[in-house]
């Protein structure tokens, strides 16, 4: 497809954070009760929102009610009462420092790092530093580059929020591509490599290729495939489509394809308002010309897609521009949880009435998927047992490989 752009606007990406943000509210809203909410909330969790979002993908009529309002702007709910009313004490008393240590507190109760991610996925070797790698399970690898841990808007929801605020003990990162390539030598059951955050592709290309172009020497031919997770379609699709950043990332990728290398991009994609852009549509059509394999995943969570309807027509809008659905995620249990989250009954009822929507191609998607320290577990559905209703749930994934596959069953809660 042929786009208009504007070429400066394309190539200098401009955000908002910090106190710009209730300055943005107000202007938009007209509701300076809103954007006092809104900053406090964001002395918290991480607030960052890009310009293409603001201008291209918010209705800001609807705001804040619109889905991808709810989905980037923090609210007063995104905490619970007497934490926002801690934090609102030091933000109108102007005091820093108690802002900081009242912030801290409050984060460290939101449980920063679910599913013992710290704890238990990160590698040990006494010569090799795998503070930015997790290796949880035996065939894929994650790895976080320090230059990609930050997006280009923040979701609200994120599982990683703890990534963006400014508690370096709380950041998982590695500075270069050193410590991943020895640590593959080391472990040739390894198959894929997957690129996370943040998003790699804030990256320049550069920095990208220097992770990326040491996984076709010779000796890591074990790794078949290549995964990079971004949400850069939604929140600044011109990274893929202006200047020679934007040409230099596809052909990297197409240096991977050319070589054997299975390349999927994993699209973080929330709403189909996402899609609707002329800007995201261009940009799906360039990474789809490299050979790479555009799959895309996000949580169901409350006031952004808790609609069959929605992820009916999500799903519908990728298979038409080349994604496979891939996976819908159960909120994790962590940062603004409670407000985001749904009961595992209405995320299983979402799944199955929007599977009911759409032909095969869009019944790719598997879900409601859980993320747990185990590993990923899918529920299957309700089944009336001797005891009662209970779910029926399956192992995708398992740190213990033998667990793989095995139904069990969960009591059933509303």
């Amino acid at each position: 497809m042929t786009l208009a752009l504007d070429t400066h606007t394309a190539l200098n990406p401009r955000s908002i954070s910090g106190d710009r943000l209730r300055k943005l509210v107000v202007e938009r809203t007209g509701d300076p009760v809103l954007a006092h909410e809104a900053h406090v909330v964001s002395q918290v969790l991480p607030f960052k929102v890009s310009s293409y979002v603001v201008d291209e993908l918010i209705d800001w009529d609807r705001a804040p009610d619109d889905p991808i309002y709810r989905l980037t702007f923090p609210h007063r709910d995104m905490l619970e009462a007497e934490h926002f009313a801690v934090i609102e004490q030091a933000v109108v008393q102007g005091d820093r420092a108690g802002i900081r240590k009242a912030a801290d507190t409050v984060r460290g109760a939101l449980n920063p790092h679910p599913g013992d991610q710290m704890s238990m996925n990160v590698p040990q070797h006494d010569d090799i530093d795998g503070s930015g790698m997790q290796h949880k399970y035996a065939e894929t690898l994650l790895v976080f580059p320090r230059q990609g841990q930050t997006c280009h808007s923040y979701c609200g929801y994120c599982f990683r929020w703890a990534q963006f605020v400014d508690q370096p003990d709380l950041r998982m990162a590695v500075s270069g591509p050193e410590a991943m390539t020895r640590y593959l030598d080391r472990h040739p059951m390894i198959t894929d490599v997957l690129l996370t955050g943040g998003d790699p592709l804030v990256m320049r290309t550069d920095l990208l290729a220097s992770y990326l172009e040491p996984l076709l020497e010779p000796e890591r031919a074990h790794v078949d495939t290549v995964r990079i997770g971004t949400k850069a379609v939604s929140f600044w699709p011109y990274r893929l489509l202006a200047g020679p950043e934007a040409d230099s990332v596809l052909r990297l990728l197409e240096r991977l394809t050319a070589a054997g290398k299975h390349v999927a991009v994993m699209l973080h994609l929330s709403h189909v308002a996402e899609l609707q852009t002329d800007a995201a549509k261009a940009a799906l059509a360039r990474l789809a010309s490299t050979g790479a394999v555009l799959r895309a995943q996000a949580p169901v969570v409350r006031h952004v897609n808790d609609d069959p309807r929605v992820w009916a027509d999500l799903w519908q809008a990728q298979v038409r521009h080349n994604v496979v659905p891939y996976y819908m995620f159960v909120e994790r249990d962590t940062g603004a949880r409670p407000y985001y989250g749904l009961p595992l009954a209405r995320a299983y009822d979402i799944y199955r009435e929007a599977l009911q929507q759409v032909s095969g191609l869009g019944r790719t998607a598997r879900g409601p998927v859980m993320s747990a320290s185990p590993g990923k577990v899918v529920i299957d559905g309700v089944v009336e047992l001797d005891g009662g209703r209970a779910f029926a749930l399956r192992y995708l994934q398992a740190r213990n490989p033998e667990m793989v596959g095995r139904p069990f069953f969960a009591a059933y809660d509303e």
